[in-house]
């Protein structure tokens, strides 16, 4: 599995300077890898990209065994006039309809199955909504900022919980906490800012796979590396 990236360069709609210039990386092998950066470095924009949401640019993008790509982000909204339990189950392939019971536990959703998505936190609506993806057919998923709004612990839980249930799938997660991606991203791509060069550097995180304290010695040199590199 290996999506790479050669010489990306691309500029808004009108804008009058490159967001990436020849933008150089790889995202290889299955499991959990961080994109972390500034903000308004260009990270759910390289997301879309990725997904193919964003087109016009230059240079070569290239997939080997990645034939799905999907896009989940906190900004998404799901029908409030529909249940969770009955959007989940419409848009869930039959295939993986024993996967929705397991996530909706998992997730902590079933006292949520039979309420509105209107009446949802800002943090169930998005538990929901990352669920969704996750019971699609796809190679790599990226999850821009999918757990904003859930709490510290529920989100240590959650991506404890993919990385178990997903072991041959690619994720690759944004988020502006440097503690976390340091702590469950196995790699993370740092994107940095387009005069700075190269524009993306990568760090080994510490792919943490269980939900027990982690040597806080070396959960903070790596913060250090992130932040250095950025």
């Amino acid at each position: 599995m290996l999506l790479q990236c050669r010489n990306i360069t691309y500029r808004y709609p009108h804008g009058d300077a490159p967001v990436f210039n020849d933008l150089s990386f790889k995202l290889a092998d299955p499991g959990f890898h961080g994109l972390f950066g500034p903000s308004g470095v260009g990270k759910s924009t390289l997301a879309r990209i990725i997904a193919g949401e964003i087109g016009g640019f230059a240079g070569e993008m290239t997939r080997q065994d990645i034939a799905g790509i999907l896009y989940s982000c906190n900004t998404e909204r799901l029908p409030g006039w529909s249940s969770v339990g009955d959007h989940l189950t419409k848009v869930t392939p039959a295939a993986h309809l024993p996967l929705l019971r397991e996530l909706l536990t998992a997730f902590d959703l079933v006292s949520c199955i039979d309420s509105r998505f209107s009446r949802l936190s800002l943090g169930q609506k998005n538990r929901a909504n990352l669920t969704r993806y996750l019971l699609q057919d796809f190679d790599l998923l990226i999850m821009d900022e999918s757990l904003a709004n859930v709490d510290e612990a529920t989100r240590k839980h959650i991506i404890v919980t993919i990385k178990q249930m997903f072991p041959d799938k690619c994720f690759l997660y944004i988020s502006h906490s440097v503690a976390e991606v340091a702590a469950f991203c196995a790699s993370i791509l740092v994107l940095r800012d387009v005069h700075k060069a190269p524009q993306m550097t990568g760090v080994a995180g510490r792919d943490q796979r269980g939900e027990n304290a982690m040597d806080r010695a070396a959960l903070e040199r790596t913060m250090l590396e992130i932040v250095h590199a950025a």
